[in-house]
């Protein structure tokens, strides 16, 4: 995974409007439906999605710029400064635990240990002169096993499912089958994929599911919302507009005189829910002018205010 700066094209000191924009334009550009004969489009849409993850959460960003967190928002590991040598063996998490034993004579760390806490511990009795062994060991019982980590997934591979690699705090990476239908903070658990332990049965991998931000939709629930920009002249006259779904554009029939703000309701065209019945999505229209200044429009629009002078806000005051 790049550095999130890196694939969304900003500064380290860009901010958050910065990044905002940024991540909707590169969102857009490679969305996989806009790019359905480049196979590479939905890898490209899934780091941009992680990169926003990251950079677009002010906790999560100071994080990865502290270096917390890597560039796919796991935690790093870097175990205990000094470790290796004889004695270690790994431990869950990717850290090294040791056995500090002491057969005499030798004197260093275990003696200082043997001296401080006497016969404490796990000793072993020894001949005249000889120190008594105080022993550490992460062995036993009660051992966790079990690792925890997170993917993120776009809304539509949690609609319609997939397959996903994910790499673990070890380094280790996986396949993941993503089922369809699969909802924000769902766990999936993989047996005997976790940490292992000399005397103990592998634990398991605990896959928490994050549904990243979509460009266009958010989710209600099991339903959707998405702004749907249109034109004044559409607003005024009506029109037939075409509407982005998970499922792919359908027509939508704007009245005329359509105010900014008028919710539609799509039935049928949100989330599956578990009992078979899928959720809706509600589009807002947004009306949108052109760009720049237009002087026949701003005639126009002088001469109609004069002739049909109204007030919207008169509720208000």
């Amino acid at each position: 995974m790049r550095d999130p700066y890196e694939v969304l094209g900003v500064p380290r000191g860009a901010s958050a409007a910065a990044i905002k924009s940024a991540y909707r334009k590169l969102a857009k550009k490679h969305h996989p439906d806009s790019n359905k004969n480049d196979p590479k489009a939905a890898a490209r849409f899934a780091e941009i999605n992680t990169a926003n993850e990251i950079l677009g959460d002010e906790e999560k960003r100071k994080q990865f710029d502290r270096g917390e967190i890597d560039a796919e928002g796991k935690p790093r590991f870097t175990g205990f400064p000094g470790g290796g040598g004889a004695g270690g063996r790994s431990g869950p998490g990717g850290f090294e635990s040791y056995t500090f034993r002491s057969d005499g004579g030798a004197g260093g760390f275990e003696d200082i240990l043997n001296s401080m806490f006497a016969n404490a511990g796990r000793g072993r009795a020894g001949g005249a002169g000889r120190a008594s062994s105080f022993e550490f060991d992460t062995g036993g019982v009660g051992l966790d096993l079990d690792v925890t980590v997170s993917m993120s997934v776009s809304l539509e591979e949690a609609v319609k499912g997939g397959e996903k690699r994910v790499r673990l705090p070890n380094g280790k990476e996986v396949n993941i089958k993503i089922p369809a239908g699969v909802s924000e903070g769902q766990q999936i658990r993989l047996r005997g994929q976790g940490e292992t332990a000399p005397g103990h049965p592998p634990g398991d991998l605990l896959i928490t599911v994050q549904i990243a931000p979509h460009p266009f939709f958010k989710v209600d629930g099991s339903d959707l919302r998405v702004d749907l920009p249109i034109t004044l002249y559409e607003a005024v006259l009506g029109g037939k507009v075409r509407v982005p779904t998970l499922g792919g554009a359908v027509e939508l029939s704007i009245p005329r005189n359509t105010s900014s703000g008028r919710i539609f309701r799509l039935k049928g065209k949100g989330l599956p829910r578990p009992t078979g019945t899928p959720g809706d999505l509600f589009v807002t229209t947004r009306i949108m002018l052109p760009d720049g200044n237009d002087a026949e429009l701003e005639m126009l629009m002088q001469k109609w205010r004069d002739g049909h002078p109204y007030n919207p806000r008169n509720d208000l005051t």
